[in-house]
């Protein structure tokens, strides 16, 4: 009797393992799709944009620093489709990246209707003016080049610092595998980038702080009365989880929606307008949306960055991400070498004026350093962080702060900024502001 119960019980489990494994592999549970389009997402640009191995970029990236389920995930690459397919155990759960010139690499889920060989181009000059730096260090500081020496304040996983005073790189380094030519993610510095187009379409006339009434669906509702300014300084109110550890809003815009906006869009207010900080790519990712509908031409939204910010400044390596709607991610998809990210903080130290032109509105670059109402202190009122207090940083110093380490520091009344990109998730406890710091000890002790 104790046999056949026994017996019974392991073809019970049998089948139930069975309905387990089916289910999973015929409709995989949305964690399994955010991991498999996270695995194929980085894989992708990695390979095409930055030009790394992928099993180095798969081990390095993906698998080290994450989730446990992304040690399971294989990718194949095709690199003369641009594709990368990743999938659990290499089968389940399947997605697929694209690589598209000029917007980058896009998640596809296997099996979309849409088209992804759809390539738009950027309008990148092949051979832009280059203004700053030419060619390599041209006023190299020994004192500041030798705190990069070490772990202790270049931190764990470094992959570039490049430290830039009146406009010369005065001390770089890199970490192995990587150089000055190697573009970097920024992460959530897309932010200040995304902000920084904004601001040029608002010296040209063509959006402004007060604006309402920003997508038609929110037009009979409160929502209607959210404002660019609400939306720059993380106050909308909009509902959003930025919960990167399960399938929240965040990961799920990233990694499951094709039209990322809509997802955002279709949230609704969960405070009142201006009466929380609430820290929300999915209001960056609506800022592109409007930018670029503000310019209306698909093409030429698709070519303003590199018109209106790359090109201008020099930033050869710059690409800007697209989601499969072809809506920039301008939460957290730009790379660019170091030294195009410094170029970039270079041009905010000097309140967004380049080579004697002024891109940026007078004030814009102001609010970068100017506390918003509800976050204590902690951002800006234009998508960037301000240094804690007790970093000793001067008043007018802000950050581009981007996830897993990436970080400029833009110091104006010093005419300086600190880059410093790598993969150091915040569980190692580096806090690059240190190095900041440490930078700013040396300089002022000149």
């Amino acid at each position: 009797m104790l046999k056949k119960i026994v017996r019974r019980l392991a073809v019970f489990l049998l089948i139930v393992a069975i309905g387990i494994g089916l289910w999973i592999y015929f409709i995989p549970p949305n964690l399994l799709r955010v991991g498999s389009g996270y695995a194929a997402k980085i894989v992708c640009s990695n390979v095409f944009i930055a030009g790394r191995d992928p099993e180095a970029v798969l081990e390095q990236d993906v698998q080290a620093p994450g989730h446990p389920l992304l040690r399971l995930m294989r990718v194949a690459v095709d690199r003369e489709g641009k594709r990368v397919n990743a999938a659990l155990l290499g089968s389940i759960a399947p997605s697929e990246a694209v690589y598209r010139d000029g917007t980058g690499c896009t998640v596809w889920q296997i099996g979309s209707v849409q088209s992804a060989t759809n390539a738009t181009k950027s309008g990148l000059a092949n051979d832009p003016e280059v203004l700053w730096p030419e060619g390599d260090k041209t006023d190299s500081d020994e004192s500041l080049a030798s705190i990069l020496s070490g772990v202790a304040l270049s931190g764990p996983g470094m992959r570039a610092v490049v430290i830039v005073r009146h406009g010369n790189i005065v001390a770089e380094t890199y970490g192995e595998g990587f150089s000055k030519d190697t573009p970097l993610l920024g992460w959530s510095m897309t932010k200040t980038v995304n902000a920084a187009i904004i601001g040029r379409l608002m010296i040209e006339g063509r959006m402004s702080f007060d604006e309402k009434n920003l997508f038609p669906e929110w037009r009979d509702d409160r929502r209607a009365l959210i404002r660019i300014s609400d939306l720059l300084g993380m106050e909308s109110g909009l509902a959003f989880n930025e919960n990167y550890g399960t399938v929240a809003d965040v990961t799920r815009m990233l990694f499951l929606e094709p039209n990322m906006a809509r997802f955002v869009e279709s949230l609704p207010l969960e405070d009142e307008i201006g009466s929380r900080f609430t820290y929300s790519s999915g209001t960056s990712v609506l800022l592109s949306r409007i930018w670029m509908d503000r310019i209306g031409n698909r093409d030429e939204a698709l070519a303003y960055p590199s018109r209106a910010i790359f090109e201008p400044l020099g930033m050869t390596s710059a690409i800007m991400e697209a989601d499969a709607a072809g809506t920039f991610v301008g939460s957290s998809y730009m790379y660019a070498t170091a030294r195009d990210w410094a170029r970039f903080g270079l041009f905010l130290a000097r309140d967004g004026v380049w080579a004697g032109s002024r891109l940026l509105p007078e004030g814009f670059v102001t609010q970068m350093h100017e506390a918003n109402r509800r976050s204590g202190g902690r951002y800006s009122k234009i998508q960037t962080w301000l240094p804690k207090p007790e970093a000793g940083l001067p008043s007018d110093a802000f950050v581009i702060s981007g996830h897993d380490g990436q970080n400029v520091f833009v110091i104006p009344s010093l005419d300086l900024v600190i880059v410093r990109l790598g993969l150091t998730p915040r569980s190692l406890g580096y806090d690059a502001s240190v190095l900041a710091s440490e930078v700013v000890k040396r300089v002022n002790a000149d």
